[in-house]
């Protein structure tokens, strides 16, 4: 088989309650396509026992960085949600090795923003009343019963079943750490932003906010919940195709 003259490597990041489980279908077709593909566990997600109370924004962006240092030539880097925050970081501290920057219903911080600052400003979000913080605060979770009402409304059974099956609470830290961005380093970097239009995390008001504050052109829209990977993932990966090109 001839290589793909379009091939890209693709780096995608997971967000908050998640783990790299919730790309499989999308690597599958970005595979299939003659990509490469590099899906990050963050620390503390997943098979990660990492405690939380040793997590930062830092601490994430790190593994990012570590899982494409050994790859040549740049890369398209996706994050979702909490991985918004966390490629953001990312693209500050190593924005020569990123092609374009993808966001898909994700926080999109300015500098000196974290992640509440941004949360807090969105008050069409159903997040917010439905989390518990644990007892010494280092993490936090999510009402069980609203669990896939939030995240993946529109998923089939099996998808909602697997967002139940791999939940763990999710590493308090990271959401209060804020991001210092300069012009010459993130600025520099392209970015693309795909909306998640019935989504009741991270809302399309918000979503617009962030995306007209970065002064992004380039946005593309999927008309899922919060985890469109899940419940639309060849729209998805469609798109990163396209982005790609």
């Amino acid at each position: 088989m001839s290589a793909n003259p379009n091939s890209q490597t693709y780096v995608l990041v997971h967000g908050a309650w998640q783990a790299p489980y919730v790309w499989d279908a999308v690597r599958t077709d970005l595979l299939k396509g003659g990509n490469q593909v590099i899906v990050v566990e963050l620390p503390g997600h997943g098979a990660d026992t990492t405690p939380a109370y040793k997590l930062s924004l830092d601490v994430y962006s790190n593994k990012v960085i570590e899982s494409i240092s050994r790859v040549n030539g740049k890369i398209i880097l996706v994050g979702h949600s909490l991985g918004g925050m966390v490629v953001t970081s990312v693209a500050e501290k190593i924005p020569s090795k990123i092609s374009k920057l993808v966001y898909i219903g994700a926080f999109l911080p300015s500098s000196g923003q974290a992640l509440t600052d941004l949360a807090f400003s969105d008050p069409d979000s159903k997040l917010g009343p439905l989390l518990v913080p644990s007892a010494d605060q280092l993490t936090l979770d999510v009402k069980r019963d609203s669990l896939t009402w939030l995240f993946i409304n529109d998923g089939t059974q099996a998808d909602k079943e697997k967002v139940l099956a791999n939940y763990s609470p999710e590493p308090a830290i990271p959401f209060t750490n804020k991001v210092t961005l300069t012009n010459d380093h993130f600025g520099a970097v392209e970015k693309v932003y795909i909306k998640t239009l019935q989504d009741i995390v991270i809302s399309p008001a918000l979503q617009d906010r962030m995306i007209a504050g970065a002064g992004i052109s380039k946005v593309y829209a999927v008309n899922t919940s919060h985890s469109p990977f899940l419940s639309q993932p060849h729209e998805v990966a469609n798109l990163l195709f396209k982005i790609g090109e």
